[in-house]
């Protein structure tokens, strides 16, 4: 299987040798980490086994959270606290996307833009429901970052998971939305482009923007997702992977990569075949700014409103589940360390293998 890492080690350093002047700091060390991990170059640990004289070399992994093959582990853990979280009422997934007029603003400026894109859009959402013609009460909800398309494209978004309802003011009483609804669209769209203007004058960044960007309809999408499982399963992989998995790349050959994806209309699966510098350009306008949190909590799901969140939990008979944990998402999953390292069994006999050495990691 041809992996991403492979594409780096073959095409990055030429890809750095044309770009990296340009390149911010944050891009070139996730090209290196992706290229290194898993190799002789991040240490690791010698193994042999008695029985058969088996020999194995255990290598550590970069722990980069834009490399495919590090963060399985950490997006399974993750999966796990927050189905802990979910509430026995219908939830509601709720799409805020940036319009193409300010992509490019956004990628030249993604902290700003992708935390103001994160604070306009939780605040329209809370605002609107807030509403007595909808919730009428507060809302809590978890929301995750996208900045692709299924062919690497950049296409900032935002996925809220919401639970159909809210506490009210005096927290004795859960205010229910529809079965099948939540809030208004076209409302929410307005309230959203509205805040995010204002926030962008406020950054200094207003006159980056097209005009055109103000007069045309800003995509907001909000449909019904059940009990929300499926809607965690979809959203976990994007918080700890960054635009493919390393099964979607089918080929390298002759200087372009061939990936497959899912169509979102047809659902069907598709092929596209780009040089490996467009490859490249591709995968690394999704690399995140140093630190920066995708997955954000808001109303009686955020880490400071534990108290709301239990009276939530009381009135809705759910009081009785495990008490659920929302810490920050880590980067990285637990590395194993010298004094500790991983127990490894034969690949021939299958008996537990002997731990010889500690490899030291390359300067």
């Amino acid at each position: 299987m041809i992996e991403l890492a492979e594409i780096f080690r073959q095409y990055g350093p030429g890809y750095r040798d044309k770009f990296a002047s340009r390149m911010p700091v944050g891009h070139l060390k996730a090209m290196r980490a992706i290229e290194a991990c898993r190799t002789e170059a991040m240490g690791g640990h010698v193994y042999d086994c008695d029985d058969c004289g088996e020999v194995r070399y255990s290598y550590h992994s970069c722990k980069n959270r834009h490399c495919p093959k590090c963060q399985n582990e950490a997006g399974q853990a993750w999966l796990a606290r927050q189905q802990a979280m979910l509430l026995p009422v219908p939830c509601f997934m709720v799409t805020f996307t940036l319009p193409e007029g300010l992509r490019g603003m956004a990628r030249r400026e993604q902290r700003q833009v992708y935390n103001l894109l994160f604070r306009t859009s939780a605040a329209a959402l809370q605002e609107l429901a807030h509403d007595p013609r909808f919730v009428g009460g507060q809302i809590g909800f978890m929301g995750v970052l996208q900045s692709w398309t299924r062919d690497l494209q950049y296409h900032p978004h935002v996925h809220y998971l919401v639970p159909g309802g809210g506490l009210s003011a005096d927290g004795q009483t859960w205010q229910r939305s529809g079965e099948d609804f939540l809030v208004h669209v076209k409302p929410l769209s307005r309230l959203f482009r509205a805040k995010f203007r204002a926030g962008l004058k406020k950054l200094n960044l207003w006159a980056q923007v097209p005009g055109r960007v103000w007069s045309q309809d800003w995509v907001v999408h909000c449909e019904g997702v059940g009990s929300g499982e499926a809607a965690l399963k979809y959203l976990a992989p994007y918080v700890f992977r960054v635009a493919l998995a390393n099964n979607r790349i089918l080929k390298l050959e002759a200087g372009q990569v061939t990936f497959r994806y899912r169509e979102s209309d047809t659902r069907h699966w598709k092929t596209r075949t780009l040089p490996a510098e467009e490859f490249i350009r591709r995968f690394l306008q999704h690399v995140l700014p140093k630190g920066f949190q995708k997955v954000r909590y808001y109303g009686f799901f955020a880490p400071g409103q534990r108290q709301r969140l239990a009276q939530v939990r009381q009135l809705l008979g759910a009081d009785n589940l495990p008490e659920p944990e929302t810490p920050p998402v880590q980067d990285q999953p637990a590395e194993p360390t010298p004094a500790n390292p991983p127990v490894i069994r034969c690949p021939g006999c299958g008996k537990p293998m002997r731990h010889v050495r500690v490899l030291c990691r390359s300067p």
